[in-house]
Order: structure tokens, then C-alpha cells, then sequence
């Protein structure tokens, strides 16, 4: 059973704000890193911070990265600079960057101050890469080996040396300038004759990433080829890092977040990680530019209606369809967008599928709209007529067909741009499919209806 089941966020309160040394040590034993993380979303702010004093040194670390990064703002505020610096030079190179990139400037550089000159050296190194690149993702973590070395010799190494890396399960060969050269499984070094070569062992059409891949496109390397660790390479081909499964995950979690925000039209500048912690000024920030953009493109909807005023004042009836011919057409875009997005975001789809989805979406969309316009014909004929029911369909017909092609093809079109697809929001296509909508059917309706006078 999950162990976080079985204590209670009431209880393991309890035992924080009077703490009985003995019961504390059981409970905290028995509970996992992730369980005790995932405890803290239930304690006040004021209790964080003394969750991290009350566990070891050597776990205090692990317990803090599976924690929020507003969570670890807030307990640094409370850890005095000797508890700070003994926290975080225990914790991984790549957690510490991402925390003080998070950090306020002035703050930043307080807490880098606070760390030895060797782990500022390597978390600028790694602030240095592009955001979201896999230089800024991986941790300079890793054992490698020497191809003359004696699998004796490795392992020796390996033994002395195992700390430093956050896995070992593969081990790289590298030259004597770092190149990186292949990599040869633990399991092969531990059963192999101890005299025997590395390089007799060594697999040399290894998987890499270079430094400034996007760190999606890394993660997709790891996901296709079924990876435990990609080594990641400088422009020369020298091992620099590695990105380890854990890493994708978190990845994973951010892009998706990420697209989720983007495809509301919610600003993305630093991802809301909890929706519950997040200031009112944030969440206000977030969301009040793209609605003062939607505001613009809706005024335009508005005054594609005033063209057409005539058609509307000669059949009133016209007006009752209007909500629902355009709503249809931006439902449609949104579903076209929305598995486009996904279907980039996965790899499924490349820029070179495009003609083909093209003529896929429009065939679907011609099915669906004729199945929609057939709906709606006989109500338009008996709220307006014959004519209104046959400019109600047509209209319904091309709406959806709009609507679906836009849909399809602005996140290919973001996608050429080097752009994020997932930009391709709902609410931006169904206000750019409203506009359209609008003109197609009332286009229609005054073409219908000049033809039937």
C-alpha cells in the first residue's frame, strides 16, 4: 500500500508542530522522498522549512528537488546562509540551476555567493545554454571511462568514483580529451574477464545530444530509442553531461503544462507550477494580454455584421443562425488544432506530412459539414423559409470546412516559423474562425437570396 495512505496529512502535521523525537524518526523513515514532498502541498508555508531542518543531511537534498520551485524559494527564505549553502552543494548541479534561475537577480546571485567556487563555476556553465536546450536541462554528473583501460581498472574507477554520477547502469568511453568515443553497459564490465579491454566491449553508434538541442527533441531521443541515459555532446563532440529518465519526466510535465497555458492563451513567461500558490498579480498578468488581443479580433466580427446589414433587415431570421453556424465552425478549428498540436508535439506528424493531412482534413471536413448543414436545413426552413434552410446549410457546410483547415494548418504554419505550434490556441483560432464564419454566412445568405428575388 502507498505508504502516503496510510498517514494522514492531519496526523503528519501533528507530529511536525509537537514533535516526539522518536515517533518523528519512525514516521519519517518509513515515509518516501516523493510521499514527503507530496505531503508538503498539506502543511502551511511556515512548516516547510521545518520539514527540511528535521531530515538528515544526505536526504534533506533529495526530499528538497521533488519539492515545487515556489516551495524552495519560500524555505530559503527561511534556512539561515549556513543551511542554504549546506543544502544545496549536496544537491544535484542541475536542481541548483534551475532554482536560482528562478530566483529574483539580487537573490540569485545571494545564493550563489553562498556556494563553493567549484559548484559556481559549473551552474554558470550550465546557465550559459539556452533555456529549454539540453545543455540547461542535463547535470555534468557522469562516469567515464578510458577504451585502454582493463575492465579491472574501470570498475575500480567506478568504485571510487560512482558519487559523482546520478546513474551507472551505462558507462561512457571517452578519449583522452573527452571526446565521447561509445558506452559499455555495467552488466558487461561486472561479467567480463577483469584483463580484458574496454574497447573490445565498447558500442560505438551511441545516441547523443548536442548541447543546444531543444530539450523536447532530446527528450523525444530518450522516448524512441528506449534510453536510460543520453549523453549530451559540446560542438567538438566532448561529453559534457548527461539528461537521465527522471529528466524526461520532468520535461515532459513542463511542455505539457506549457502547451496546456499556451492553447487557453495564457501567458507562459514562467509557468504556473500551482495553480493554489500562484499571486492574484501573476495570474492577472497571464491571462489579460492575449483576452485584449481576442478583444481586437472580435471587434472585427462586429464589423463584418455591419456589412451586411441589408441582407439582415430583409430576413430577420437570418440572426437566430448566427450563433450557432460560427460557435460550429470554431469547434470545428479547435478540434483540428488541438490533434495537430498534439500530433507535433509527439512527432507523429513532421512538416513534410502536411499536403497529405491537408487533403485527409478537407475530405473529414466536407463529411462532417454535410452532415451538419443536413442538420440544420430543415430547422432553417421552418423558422425562415426555403431560402433561409438552404443558406443555413451551405453556409454550415463552409464554416466547417474553414474552420477544420485553419485549424490544421496555423500550427503547421507556427511550426515552419520555428514557432511554438501550441500558440494555435482555442481561442485564437475560434475568434480568427468567428470572423470567417461571419463572412462566409452571410455571404452566402445575401447570394442565396439575391438569387431567389
Amino acid at each position: 500500500m502507498d505508504m502516503i495512505e496510510t498517514i494522514s496529512p492531519d496526523v503528519f502535521k501533528a507530529h511536525l508542530e509537537n514533535p516526539d523525537p522518536e515517533a518523528l524518526g519512525t514516521m519519517l523513515d518509513a515515509l518516501q522522498d516523493q510521499d514527503l514532498a507530496a505531503l508538503t502541498a498539506h502543511l502551511e508555508p511556515e512548516a516547510w522549512g521545518v520539514l527540511i531542518r528535521l531530515l538528515p543531511d544526505d536526504r534533506a537534498p533529495d526530499v528538497f528537488s521533488y519539492l515545487t520551485q515556489e516551495q524552495q524559494q519560500r524555505i530559503l527564505q527561511d534556512l539561515t546562509d549556513e543551511e542554504t549553502s549546506q543544502l544545496l552543494r549536496r544537491s544535484s548541479y542541475d536542481d541548483t540551476a534551475a532554482l536560482i534561475d528562478s530566483l529574483p537577480d539580487d537573490r540569485a546571485r545571494e545564493v550563489m555567493d553562498l556556494l563553493p567556487d567549484r559548484h559556481q563555476w559549473v551552474i554558470k556553465s550550465l546557465l550559459a545554454y539556452p533555456e529549454e536546450s539540453a545543455g540547461r536541462r542535463m547535470t555534468p554528473g557522469f562516469l567515464a571511462v578510458r577504451p585502454h583501460w582493463t575492465l579491472e581498472q574501470a570498475l575500480d574507477h567506478l568504485r571510487r568514483e560512482f558519487e559523482a554520477s546520478e546513474t551507472v547502469n551505462v558507462v561512457f568511453v571517452t578519449d583522452g580529451e573527452g571526446r565521447l568515443l561509445g558506452a559499455v553497459k555495467l552488466k558487461e564490465l561486472l561479467v567480463g574477464s577483469p584483463r580484458r579491454r574496454v574497447d573490445t566491449l565498447l558500442r560505438e553508434d551511441v545516441v547523443r545530444a548536442q548541447t543546444r538541442m531543444d530539450q523536447e527533441k532530446a527528450a523525444s531521443l530518450i522516448r524512441h530509442y528506449d534510453l536510460e541515459v543520453l549523453p549530451v555532446v559540446d560542438e567538438r563532440d566532448i561529453l559534457v553531461g548527461i539528461i537521465t529518465v527522471d529528466d524526461v519526466m520532468d520535461v515532459a510535465t513542463e511542455e505539457t503544462t506549457e502547451d496546456f497555458l499556451r492553447m487557453g492563451s495564457v501567458g507562459v513567461g514562467s509557468t504556473v507550477t500551482s495553480l493554489r500558490d500562484v499571486a492574484l498579480g501573476v495570474l492577472y498578468r497571464k491571462r489579460v494580454g492575449w483576452l485584449l488581443i481576442l478583444i481586437f479580433v472580435n471587434m472585427v466580427s462586429g464589423a463584418a455584421i455591419s456589412l451586411f446589414e441589408q441582407a439582415i433587415e430583409t430576413v430577420v431570421a437570418l440572426v437566430f443562425f448566427l450563433p450557432l453556424v460560427i460557435a460550429t465552425g470554431g469547434n470545428a478549428g479547435t478540434q483540428a488544432s488541438t490533434l495537430m498540436v498534439r500530433s507535433l508535439a509527439t512527432g507523429d506528424v513532421q512538416l513534410r506530412d502536411g499536403l497529405k493531412l491537408w487533403g485527409k482534413e478537407l475530405f473529414v471536413s466536407i463529411a462532417l459539414g454535410g452532415t451538419l448543414g443536413l442538420a440544420v436545413w430543415g430547422a432553417g426552413i421552418w423558422l425562415g423559409g426555403p431560402q433561409v434552410g438552404l443558406a443555413v446549410a451551405i453556409a454550415m457546410v463552409l464554416v466547417v470546412i474553414v474552420g477544420s483547415m485553419l485549424g490544421l494548418m496555423l500550427p503547421l504554419l507556427l511550426t515552419r516559423l520555428n514557432m511554438d505550434p501550441a500558440t494555435a490556441s482555442a481561442p485564437l483560432v475560434t475568434s480568427i474562425a468567428d470572423v470567417g464564419g461571419i463572412l462566409v454566412y452571410f455571404g452566402v445568405a445575401t447570394l442565396v437570396l439575391q438569387l431567389s428575388a
